[in-house]
């Protein structure tokens, strides 16, 4: 029986819920996931996002077969370029008028589809992606007539609406709304690190790993190491091990850096998430009940439904209601052209090293290895921001540029006029000596400004204070510290900045 319509389903989307799969009848309908260079290549993704999504797509096509739709699947091998030739090439068999889709998660993907009903001669049917918790148009109510998009504020909004971690009256749970402060605990090996599980590899995902190493031999992404669910059911299995094992410990050592382990107690979920295996309000439910439970504290539940039911709509949010210009943004005139190292971890500032090794081998790093140290450096050091852009959602299998571009050029590098931050999240090596235990494994010492064996991070804090030093001095929460600045005498801040431009160059080369 000829399909009345084409259902596409994006990589990214593999949920029932999913809005275009929800709709569609199975009975008359023709599903299509198809594996294509274009996605597969736009960006050197890590081989891990790339095997993770299409291993998680062909567990998902079986699923759908067996609930009874029409699936027609499309691999890489098959050698179609593009999710446009894709449907072409299905259309050829299957004639239909209507494509329908669910939103895409990015800009560029948006524009190109702009372009199928006249290139293809159909209608294109686009529904909004309902699987988050803020729609487009309630994150452009809430915006709108603000002077600053703070996530604080959107976030207790969503905790309002959907009634989260409140009291009966309405006010938040203990009287307060964040948890910050008891979340900030660096690491000092207070507590044993649970050991992550194995997970077993599906006939299909080993089909997929080795494809995938074959057609990707250069990405970065070490395929011995893969280690994600790449089902609905081994993703809930990997979040209830999270609940646990690791929830009660979470909060207070969100922030630590060790070497002792990638993973310290973080849920590894983000990706899961955002390829549609998990659904965000369920976990934000199963979390809030096990602090009702007396399995964690409310500082950890409220630090994990932060991060869910705040940041992650938030930044969604700021992305659709910015793009494209946003995606321009360069507010700090950063322009260093990213250093090798980047891409092969051959540093000797063994924070650093560390991040980007494992976010190399593995597609994952925690936040504030993301943030406070691969992001920091990439700040202090003026790095290219489209660069780092493209680097970030390159590397991390949670990546896609609704969620990395914000936080990347936002948050990070402060590239966006300060949209997404109130200040710079710039910082000194002290603050990673802090954190955690990188700094004793470091021939660089953070207690040292200048001179052989000095952190480098410290000298190019106060070269990046020093550049922006007219600006900076406008923002009130840095006002502290651009006066004790201007406070050090001027040999004192020259003999600063020529160190860190000094140290600058041996770490990425001398300037253009």
């Amino acid at each position: 029986m000829p399909a009345s319509r084409l259902v596409l389903v994006l990589g990214d989307q593999l949920s029932l819920a999913n809005p275009a799969i929800a709709s569609a009848d199975p009975g008359k309908d023709l599903l299509l996931l198809a594996e294509v260079a274009e996605e597969a290549s736009y960006v050197p993704h890590n081989r891990h996002k790339i095997a993770l999504i299409f291993s998680a797509m062909r567990h998902f096509a079986e699923e759908l077969r067996a609930r009874g739709f029409q699936v027609h699947y499309i691999r890489l091998a098959d050698g179609v370029p593009s999710l446009q030739a894709a449907l072409a090439q299905v259309m050829e068999r299957h004639p239909c008028a209507t494509v329908r889709v669910c939103e895409p998660g990015e800009y560029r993907l948006r524009l190109a589809m702009a372009g199928w009903p006249q290139a293809l001669g159909i209608e294109l049917e686009m529904l909004e992606d309902s699987r988050f918790l803020a729609s487009h148009g309630e994150f452009r109510a809430w915006a709108q007539g603000r002077k600053q998009l703070r996530m604080e504020y959107f976030y207790r909004d969503m905790r309002r609406r959907y009634g989260v971690l409140l009291e009966t009256d309405g006010q938040p749970a203990g009287g307060r709304w964040n948890y910050d402060q008891e979340n900030r605990v660096g690491w000092r090996q207070q507590r044993e690190i649970p050991q992550r599980r194995r997970l077993q590899q599906s006939a299909l995902t080993r089909e997929v790993l080795a494809e995938v190493a074959e057609a990707f031999p250069s990405n970065p992404g070490d395929l011995q190491q893969f280690n994600y669910a790449c089902t609905a059911t081994e993703a809930r299995s990997e979040f209830d091990w999270f609940l646990r094992h690791a929830l009660p410990d979470f909060g207070r050592y969100q922030d630590g850096l060790t070497e002792a382990s990638p993973w310290l107690f973080h849920s590894k979920i983000s990706m899961y998430l955002n390829i549609g295996l998990l659904e965000p309000l369920e976990l934000c439910r199963d979390v809030e009940q096990a602090w009702h439970d007396g399995h964690c504290s409310l500082s950890a539940a409220e630090g994990f439904i932060r991060q869910i039911l705040g940041w992650r709509e938030y930044v969604r949010g700021v992305y659709w209601l910015l793009m494209p210009d946003y995606a321009e943004g360069n507010g700090l005139d950063a322009r260093t052209p990213l250093p090798a190292f980047f891409w092969n971890a051959e540093t000797d500032l063994r924070c650093l090293q560390r991040a980007l090794e494992q976010s190399l081998d593995l597609g994952y790093a925690h936040h504030i290895q993301r943030l406070m140290v691969i992001g920091n450096f990439a700040l202090l050091a003026g790095l290219d921001v489209k660069a780092v852009c493209e680097w970030y959602l390159a590397v991390y299998v949670d990546a896609f540029e609704w969620v990395e571009l914000p936080n990347t050029l936002g948050m990070a590098l402060h590239a966006d006029g300060g949209v997404m931050a109130s200040k710079p999240y710039a910082a000194s090596g002290k603050y990673i000596q802090r954190q955690g235990d990188h700094c004793k494994e470091c021939r660089y010492a953070p207690s040292r400004m200048t001179g052989e064996g000095a952190c480098p991070y410290n000298a190019l804090y106060w070269r990046f204070i020093d550049r922006h030093l007219d600006a900076l001095s406008e923002n009130p929460r840095m006002g502290l510290i651009t006066a004790n600045w201007r406070k050090r005498s001027a040999a004192d801040r020259e003999a600063i900045v020529a160190w860190a431009d000094q140290a600058l160059q041996q770490l990425v080369g001398p300037p253009d």
